[in-house]
């Protein structure tokens, strides 16, 4: 059935509903998890007390429902960052304002092993989209409740995580150091490994620039945890490793977060004084 999406230059019903990811006002929490996979979403779902679909449209699946007493979200952004501006964009216009990637990644650190988990500060803006929003000399910076918040859940659930900064690239392939089809590389794109690694990034994905530069231009919160599922330094992949860890921080992760907003009362940030009131 046709729907009148009114505006072109900004696309939506008369009741709100999104062109995208098919949502309107008050069908998702302001806590939103953004996992790229849609078939992840409704995995997402089943750790929570309570949850139902909200959408389905493209490779935009979203969940709503309550973990421990909270109101969450989840939205499938697909892979990469222009996808995944469409989902924050849409989002933020139906009343989300905290978004936290959870996601697979890549590591180059040889301290870091499959399976283990990378909770981010940062990420290199080697993406596109976020540069159609600001110059490429603004940070993408996690904000820095979601990474406490994720510190947190991490600690309480005893798993093996790390604290860093990331790099979001456009491309999975010659993007990250790999060859592209019949063997295509050139020459700088074997130093994209090497560079990163002697500047202390932890991890390649795909997403979190574009999130965290959204977020921080339009003053919202946002961050990300990731499942190390491929090893570059010693060439293991092993698909899924680690993402019930991921899921499992980043829902406890909001429960948090809820807990800190709580105590904010009328406060702009939290900080550490507030929990011994």
């Amino acid at each position: 059935m046709d729907k009148d999406f009114g505006s072109a230059k900004s696309p939506q019903t008369r009741e709100g509903l999104q062109y995208h990811i098919r949502c309107k006002l008050g069908d998702v929490s302001r806590y939103v998890l953004l996992p790229g996979d849609p078939d992840r979403v409704q995995k997402i779902a089943s750790f929570w007390d309570k949850s139902w679909l909200v959408a389905r449209n493209r490779e935009f699946v979203t969940y709503s429902g309550v973990y421990k007493n909270v109101s969450i979200s989840a939205t499938s952004t697909g892979i990469g960052g222009p996808s995944a501006a469409i989902v924050v964009e849409e989002l933020l216009r139906i009343g989300a304002d905290t978004f936290i990637r959870v996601g697979t990644t890549g590591s180059i650190q040889d301290f870091i092993h499959v399976g283990d988990l990378i909770i981010s500060m940062g990420s290199v803006r080697l993406d596109g989209a976020s540069r159609q929003y600001v110059r490429i000399e603004y940070p993408a910076v996690a904000h820095f409740e979601v990474v406490l918040a994720l510190i947190e859940a991490a600690e309480s659930l005893g798993v093996r995580y790390h604290v860093g900064i990331t790099a979001s690239t456009d491309s999975f392939y010659t993007g990250q150091g790999r060859p592209g089809f019949r063997g295509y590389f050139q020459s700088w794109m074997k130093n994209i490994i090497p560079d990163l690694r002697a500047a202390y990034v932890l991890n390649l994905e795909m997403e979190s620039a574009t999130i965290f530069t959204l977020a921080n231009v339009y003053g919202v919160r946002a961050g990300g945890v990731f499942a190390v599922i491929a090893d570059r330094v010693r060439d293991e992949f092993v698909e899924g490793i680690g993402v019930d860890n991921a899921i499992r921080v980043a829902n406890e992760s909001v429960r948090i977060l809820s807990e800190w907003d709580l105590l904010k009362g009328e406060k702009k940030n939290f900080y550490p004084s507030l929990i011994r009131g």
